[in-house]
Protein backbone atom coordinates (compact mmCIF):
# COMPACT_ATOMS: atom_id res chain seq x y z
CA UNK A 1 0.00 0.00 0.00
CA UNK A 2 1.22 3.29 -1.01
CA UNK A 3 1.89 6.08 1.63
CA UNK A 4 -0.84 7.94 0.21
CA UNK A 5 -3.36 5.55 -0.14
CA UNK A 6 -2.45 4.94 3.81
CA UNK A 7 -3.25 8.17 4.65
CA UNK A 8 -6.82 7.91 3.45
CA UNK A 9 -7.58 4.74 5.86
CA UNK A 10 -7.85 5.65 9.33
CA UNK A 11 -6.27 3.25 11.43
CA UNK A 12 -8.46 1.14 14.20
CA UNK A 13 -7.14 2.26 17.34
CA UNK A 14 -8.42 1.98 20.97
CA UNK A 15 -8.60 5.70 21.24
CA UNK A 16 -10.70 5.78 18.12
CA UNK A 17 -13.20 2.78 19.41
CA UNK A 18 -12.92 4.37 23.16
CA UNK A 19 -14.36 8.04 21.52
CA UNK A 20 -16.96 6.12 18.73
CA UNK A 21 -18.28 4.45 21.56
CA UNK A 22 -18.75 7.65 24.04
CA UNK A 23 -20.57 9.24 20.98
CA UNK A 24 -22.79 6.59 20.67
CA UNK A 25 -23.37 6.13 23.72
CA UNK A 26 -25.07 10.11 24.12
CA UNK A 27 -27.99 11.08 23.34
CA UNK A 28 -27.02 14.83 22.64
CA UNK A 29 -24.47 16.57 20.73
CA UNK A 30 -21.32 17.14 22.65
CA UNK A 31 -18.13 19.01 22.61
CA UNK A 32 -14.69 17.66 22.19
CA UNK A 33 -14.04 18.96 25.60
CA UNK A 34 -16.89 17.31 27.24
CA UNK A 35 -15.89 13.98 25.41
CA UNK A 36 -12.76 14.06 26.80
CA UNK A 37 -13.72 14.52 29.79
CA UNK A 38 -16.33 12.02 29.78
CA UNK A 39 -13.86 9.54 28.34
CA UNK A 40 -11.29 10.50 31.42
CA UNK A 41 -13.74 9.49 34.00
CA UNK A 42 -14.36 6.33 32.65
CA UNK A 43 -10.50 5.35 32.75
CA UNK A 44 -9.51 6.20 29.31
CA UNK A 45 -6.25 7.62 28.89
CA UNK A 46 -6.59 9.90 25.34
CA UNK A 47 -5.50 13.23 24.80
CA UNK A 48 -7.48 16.59 23.94
CA UNK A 49 -5.88 16.78 20.80
CA UNK A 50 -6.45 13.31 19.83
CA UNK A 51 -10.09 13.50 20.54
CA UNK A 52 -9.96 16.86 18.28
CA UNK A 53 -8.11 14.97 15.35
CA UNK A 54 -10.46 11.76 15.84
CA UNK A 55 -13.49 13.89 15.90
CA UNK A 56 -12.64 15.45 12.91
CA UNK A 57 -11.41 12.57 10.75
CA UNK A 58 -14.85 11.01 11.34
CA UNK A 59 -16.74 13.94 10.77
CA UNK A 60 -15.31 14.28 7.49
CA UNK A 61 -15.61 10.12 6.95
CA UNK A 62 -19.29 10.82 7.71
CA UNK A 63 -19.21 8.83 10.30
CA UNK A 64 -20.61 11.71 13.65
CA UNK A 65 -22.36 14.50 12.39
CA UNK A 66 -21.30 18.35 13.70
CA UNK A 67 -22.89 21.58 14.38
CA UNK A 68 -21.57 24.63 14.72
CA UNK A 69 -24.22 26.25 17.01
CA UNK A 70 -24.13 30.09 17.02
CA UNK A 71 -20.68 30.51 16.86
CA UNK A 72 -20.02 28.45 19.87
CA UNK A 73 -17.58 25.28 19.68
CA UNK A 74 -18.52 22.67 17.34
CA UNK A 75 -20.79 19.74 18.55
CA UNK A 76 -20.41 16.08 17.87
CA UNK A 77 -23.07 13.42 17.87
CA UNK A 78 -22.86 9.84 16.39
CA UNK A 79 -25.72 9.32 14.35
CA UNK A 80 -28.32 6.08 13.97
CA UNK A 81 -29.76 7.36 10.48
CA UNK A 82 -27.27 6.65 7.38
CA UNK A 83 -29.79 8.64 5.38
CA UNK A 84 -29.59 12.34 4.52
CA UNK A 85 -31.30 13.64 7.91
CA UNK A 86 -31.48 16.75 10.09
CA UNK A 87 -31.66 17.63 13.92
CA UNK A 88 -34.19 19.01 16.50
CA UNK A 89 -31.30 20.25 18.85
CA UNK A 90 -32.07 21.74 22.55
CA UNK A 91 -30.28 24.65 23.07
CA UNK A 92 -30.00 23.89 26.31
CA UNK A 93 -28.53 21.04 26.93
CA UNK A 94 -27.91 19.78 23.47
CA UNK A 95 -29.84 16.38 23.56
CA UNK A 96 -31.30 15.66 19.52
CA UNK A 97 -34.01 13.83 17.74
CA UNK A 98 -33.30 12.25 14.07
CA UNK A 99 -35.79 13.86 11.63
CA UNK A 100 -36.37 13.51 8.35
CA UNK A 101 -38.64 14.79 5.90
CA UNK A 102 -39.72 14.36 2.45
CA UNK A 103 -41.75 17.64 2.39
CA UNK A 104 -39.01 19.67 3.22
CA UNK A 105 -36.49 17.32 0.43
CA UNK A 106 -39.17 18.19 -2.73
CA UNK A 107 -39.54 21.50 -1.19
CA UNK A 108 -35.27 22.03 -1.72
CA UNK A 109 -35.15 20.38 -4.71
CA UNK A 110 -37.97 22.40 -6.29
CA UNK A 111 -36.61 25.44 -5.43
CA UNK A 112 -33.20 24.53 -6.98
CA UNK A 113 -34.58 23.75 -10.37
CA UNK A 114 -36.74 26.86 -10.41
CA UNK A 115 -33.50 28.87 -10.18
CA UNK A 116 -31.28 26.51 -12.85
CA UNK A 117 -29.16 24.66 -9.32
CA UNK A 118 -28.15 21.23 -10.30
CA UNK A 119 -26.48 18.99 -7.33
CA UNK A 120 -28.05 21.08 -4.72
CA UNK A 121 -27.57 19.71 -0.62
CA UNK A 122 -28.76 21.18 2.57
CA UNK A 123 -28.80 21.21 6.09
CA UNK A 124 -31.27 21.96 8.16
CA UNK A 125 -31.23 21.83 12.33
CA UNK A 126 -33.81 23.28 14.25
CA UNK A 127 -32.90 24.76 17.77
CA UNK A 128 -35.55 25.07 20.32
CA UNK A 129 -36.12 23.56 24.06
CA UNK A 130 -36.71 20.03 24.71
CA UNK A 131 -39.72 19.19 27.18
CA UNK A 132 -36.65 18.78 30.55
CA UNK A 133 -35.27 22.36 29.98
CA UNK A 134 -38.04 24.00 28.98
CA UNK A 135 -39.92 26.21 31.40
CA UNK A 136 -43.30 24.80 32.65
CA UNK A 137 -46.64 25.80 30.89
Amino acid sequence: MSEASAERVPRATKQRAAISGALADSERFLTAQELHARLKRSGTKVGLTTVYRTLQMLAESGEVDVLHPGGSEAVYRSCDAAAHHHHLVCRDCRRSVEIESEQLERWTDTVADRHGFVAASHTLEIFGLCEDCAPSR
